[in-house]
């Protein structure tokens, strides 16, 4: 079932959402689409949040113009209405459950999403059919528990995978993340990609804003997807 939000808040076309029956329960798709899209970026949530995340918000608004539609995933418990994410397998049975509806139109589609969405993306790419992998804010371990690594996830996702992480995440920091890793760190941000507004160590005014630090994102997924995803 798909149905037209009302008004956007810019120039583009309005969101449209899609209900997809999952055997967790129906999921729910946002689409920001692309007038002429050459591919989709499918962006799933974390556990403690929804789509209105500020990474994800600024990906949705800001790409479509430059070619790609994004997809928001909200998983099924989150459109029940439920505070607490189900088991990590209940979530990839949800996401794949959706799949078929994000490669309707015959794009590359590029599975993402934040924290534990990106967990999700990385796990079930290869088997869909994923072109690529975006992983933001992904929760390498615990925070404090640099031993209960997360690592072999992201290891073995099997297909081009660019992670976004913020300088300070305790969810994990970008000097923590396995060589090879294809990584851009978000400088001062933590796992929402919330900077201070004051350097912690000088208390001057950081060196960036919340602003700028949302383009810094925008712009390097961009540029990564215009050599991906073509």
């Amino acid at each position: 079932m798909r149905t037209t939000a009302n008004g956007t808040g810019g120039a583009g076309p309005a969101p449209q959402t899609e209900t997809v029956p999952t055997p967790a329960g129906h999921a729910r798709i946002t689409w920001h689409r692309a007038p002429d899209a050459r591919a989709v970026l499918a962006l799933g949530h974390g556990a403690g949040g929804g789509i209105e995340a500020r990474d994800l918000a600024a990906l949705a608004a800001t790409l479509p113009p430059r070619g790609v539609s994004v997809a928001l995933v909200e998983q099924p418990w989150r459109v029940a209405g439920k505070k607490v994410a189900p088991a990590p397998k209940t979530l990839d049975v949800g996401w794949r459950a959706v799949w078929p509806a994000l490669t309707g139109a015959g794009l590359p589609v590029v599975a993402g999403g934040r924290s534990a969405g990106a967990r999700v993306a990385c796990r079930t790419g290869r088997e869909l059919g994923a072109r690529a992998v975006l992983a933001l804010s992904f929760p390498l371990h615990p925070p404090g528990k640099p031993a209960s690594s997360r690592a072999a996830e992201l290891l073995d996702a099997g297909l081009p995978t660019l992670v976004v992480q913020g300088g300070r995440d305790p969810f994990g920091r970008p000097e923590e993340f396995p060589d090879g890793t294809e990584i851009v760190e978000v400088p001062e941000a933590d796992h929402g990609f919330v900077v201070p507004k004051k350097a912690a160590r000088t208390q001057k005014k950081a060196a960036r804003t919340q602003e700028e630090t949302l383009t810094l994102l925008t712009d390097a997924v961009a540029k990564w997807l215009d050599r991906i995803a073509h």
